[in-house]
């Protein structure tokens, strides 16, 4: 690779450790060019880029980025996936590729500049998908709403239903 090559790579690395929302390392040691493009793909769809890095050139990047924790998870055969929006999706997917293969190996990452472990990492993938607490939140905010409504309701309601039976007791009393 030309020198010029090089320092392009670097620029973009650095770029996108800067846009990157999080970011999570992996070792890719043992996974085919096929299961690497497969989770791209998978990963792409979730709004997270993947990109097999070496390590000299990922080091300088981080290094131009301000990102010290990176450095420390650059070991080894190493892919970066750069996480867009959902950091929690990013690691369920790595982790179940991970389950999959038993090849890919997840190191660690970065998130809000603060480094996490494998273990960390595993933990947010297990949690729910942005979407699911997003309405788990509005079920929560909802249902006590619903709750109020139904209890200022129900006067009205029982008021309703007597005087419905009394038009009914009156209806069958005329037409007695």
């Amino acid at each position: 690779m030309h020198v010029d090559d090089k320092r392009r790579v670097v620029e973009q690395l650095a770029n996108r450790i800067r846009e990157a929302e999080s970011i999570i390392v992996v070792d890719y040691r043992g996974l085919s060019v096929t299961q690497i493009r497969d989770v791209r793909t998978a990963l792409r769809e979730i709004g997270t880029s993947f990109h097999v890095a070496k390590n000299t050139l990922a080091r300088r990047a981080a290094e131009q980025a301000e990102e010290p924790g990176l450095i420390e998870l650059l070991q080894g055969p190493t892919a970066i996936a750069f996480v867009g929006d959902d950091p929690a999706a990013a690691a369920k997917k790595l982790s179940e590729v991970s389950r999959q293969t038993r090849a890919l190996t997840v190191r660690g990452a970065i998130m809000e500049g603060r480094t996490l472990s494998a273990d960390e990492v595993r933990v947010l993938g297990e949690l729910p998908s942005r979407e699911m607490l997003r309405s788990q939140v509005v079920g929560a905010v909802a249902s006590p709403l619903q709750g109020a409504y139904n209890v200022l309701a129900a006067p009205l309601r029982e008021f309703l239903v007597v005087l419905d039976q009394y038009i009914a007791n009156r209806q069958a009393a005329e037409a007695a």
